[in-house]
């Protein structure tokens, strides 16, 4: 198991065990059943550009893609991990994939624990950075830029405010007065307090899972299934199992 990820969870309120040491099953706004069953309508999107994003109703989750998806990925990402960059170059790519044809909705909630660990503020600023580009419908974007340049930015002065207005360069039509001022002037503070609290809710100990942390329709994978999630070719494997027979997982167990 990877050192980031702790794969016992033990979150007696929020967790919920089905069967003894069998199924974990995340809390989330869940549609109604009959609509996880319909299958998306319209075509595929073309880049990850067009993919609609929202904040939730909770404030602190991110959802990307078609809210019509019939299968629902649930990530928790810290920017400044190393294990989150491994994956995002990786399993997620096979994410991505599934939520461009629309198949999948992905949904985030962003973690800061790294901070403590690494010093400085850089996870902070990452996710601040991450929630104005929200705004501008550019958080899948931005996104995707910080994790491809995750390693050699820690390895350089971390997500310093000039770092990050730097990568968002590379995003267009993200620069902006508006996006600068909430990059320099932390204007989503709060937002990154309240997602680093929701991370923490997950854990048994005020701690968190760890990151990343997937969950299939509200299921948390572990195990070989965490594993799995660092290769491509497996998660694709395992999300058109999912959307083939939603209990698959359930079953696997």
């Amino acid at each position: 198991m990877r050192a980031e990820h702790r794969s016992k969870l033990a979150y007696a309120v929020v967790w919920v065990t089905i069967a003894a040491g069998a199924v974990v099953v995340v809390p989330r706004m869940l549609p109604d059943a009959d609509v996880l069953e319909r299958k998306p309508a319209g075509p595929a999107y073309a880049a990850t550009a067009e993919l609609p994003e929202v904040l939730l109703d909770d404030g602190t989750t991110i959802a990307v893609g078609d809210p019509e998806a019939s299968t629902v990925v649930r990530l928790v990402e810290d920017p400044r991990c190393p294990v989150v960059a491994d994956f995002e170059a990786s399993g997620a790519k096979a994410i991505r994939a599934h939520t461009l044809q629309r198949r999948t909705l992905t949904e985030y909630t962003l973690a800061s624990f790294k901070d403590g660990a690494l010093g400085g503020d850089g996870s902070k600023r990452a996710v601040n950075a991450l929630r104005a580009a929200l705004d501008v419908q550019k958080f899948s974007e931005l996104h995707g830029i910080l994790l491809e340049h995750q390693e050699e930015v820690e390895a350089s002065g971390g997500y310093t405010t000039e770092r990050l207005l730097s990568l968002a360069e590379q995003v267009p039509g993200l620069r902006s007065e508006a996006f600068d001022a909430a990059v320099s002037g932390m204007k989503y503070e709060a937002f990154v307090t309240a997602s680093q609290q929701a991370y923490e809710v997950l854990g048994g100990e005020s701690t968190g899972p760890g990151t990343p942390t997937v969950a299939i329709n509200s299921t948390m994978l572990d195990g070989e299934e965490h594993e799995a999630v660092f290769d491509e070719g497996e998660t694709h494997d395992l999300l058109t199992a999912v959307e083939r027979a939603p209990e698959a997982l359930r079953r696997r167990r």
